[in-house]
């Protein structure tokens, strides 16, 4: 007994400081983070939308289901805030860039014709996408130069419907891929408005490492926010798993995003207006109020003015998300 009592001794003299520094390790890092977020959310915000806002739209706009008395009623709704760009769901593209117009998207030039009519101040954009490798297999390759020609050749085809611009919104693009400033690039060529759905920012200098796709550097941020018009961070889907680290973490985001944006850029911040409750979203801290007084501290006193919160998505949002929206970031028309 009196040997096993040694041999237990010696062992927890070895488990139990190991124990103990592994939770120092992990756990004693979380706690600061989380209360350097608490931070960053608290003050006073400043600021008001620049006109400079924007929505995402589902599908529906574009196959049919949609009537005139939709368009009237969302020029209605888009009355006294600050969007001035809709990126309208074009796609999806196939994982070779390529994309069936008349199949996915038959009354694409009836949206942007009758959408023009109704709100002549908003840009109506194509939002284009898919799944990419390496992080989604099958997936596309945006390092293939054949299937980023496919890419352009079908965004060209996109804009002939009427769609002033085209919006990116290609995941989980790997922080540092090349193939994705490429054909950022190639689409420059068309001569169009362009603006892509962003990565997170890497909060911790090394989570970007971390092969799960996530979050892209700041450099990669800054690189691909040079090849666009606009960059709109899905500031969503974060994991925080209360309100005030949540808008802490989006303070967080804008700051990082501000500092590496070109002047010539919009940099809009993503607004969660839908509702999901899992370990990646957790729904009663993810909310538009938040999102929109983490921004807005994010932006503090700065003079920018191409900057804005974009919408997601029109399908999903309550009229609860519409008022925080409005109530917390438009100035009363």
């Amino acid at each position: 007994m009196r040997r096993r009592w040694r041999s237990w001794s010696r062992l927890r003299r070895i488990v139990v400081p190991a124990a103990l520094a592994v939770v120092v390790l992990l756990v004693a890092p979380l706690g600061t983070y989380a209360a350097s977020l608490r931070l960053q959310y608290s003050g006073d915000p400043s600021g008001r939308t620049r006109d400079h806002d924007a929505l995402w739209l589902g599908h529906a706009w574009v196959d049919g289901r949609k009537t005139p008395a939709d368009v009237t009623a969302l020029a209605q709704r888009l009355q006294g805030t600050g969007i001035r760009d809709l990126y309208v769901h074009a796609g999806p593209l196939e994982h070779d860039g390529s994309l069936p117009l008349a199949k996915v998207s038959p009354k694409a030039r009836w949206f942007v014709d009758a959408m023009h009519a109704a709100a002549p101040a908003v840009r109506v954009q194509a939002w284009l996408g898919d799944v990419v490798q390496p992080g989604k297999d099958p997936g596309m390759d945006l390092e293939d130069p054949a299937v980023r020609r496919q890419v352009v050749t079908s965004a060209k085809a996109v804009l002939e419907q009427g769609f002033q611009g085209i919006h990116y919104d290609f995941e989980p693009v790997r922080s540092g891929s090349n193939g994705y400033l490429a054909v950022l690039d190639e689409t420059r060529a068309l001569g169009t408005t362009l603006s892509v759905a962003a990565a997170q920012i890497d909060p911790l200098w090394y989570l970007h490492a971390i092969p799960i796709d996530k979050w892209w550097s700041q450099d990669y941020f800054a690189q691909v926010a040079r090849r666009v018009n606009q960059i709109a961070v899905m500031s969503y889907d974060t994991a925080m798993p209360l309100e005030s680290l949540y808008g802490g973490y989006v303070a967080k985001q804008t700051k990082l995003a501000l500092e590496v944006t070109p002047p010539t850029t919009d940099l809009l911040m993503g607004l969660p207006a839908y509702w999901e409750n899992n370990p990646a979203h957790w729904g009663h801290a993810e909310t538009v109020a938040a999102a929109v007084r983490g921004a807005r501290l994010g932006l503090g006193d700065s003079t920018r003015q191409n900057f804005g919160l974009a919408l997601y998505v029109d399908f999903a949002a309550t009229e609860g998300n519409w008022t925080a929206y409005r109530d917390g970031w438009c100035v009363a028309p």
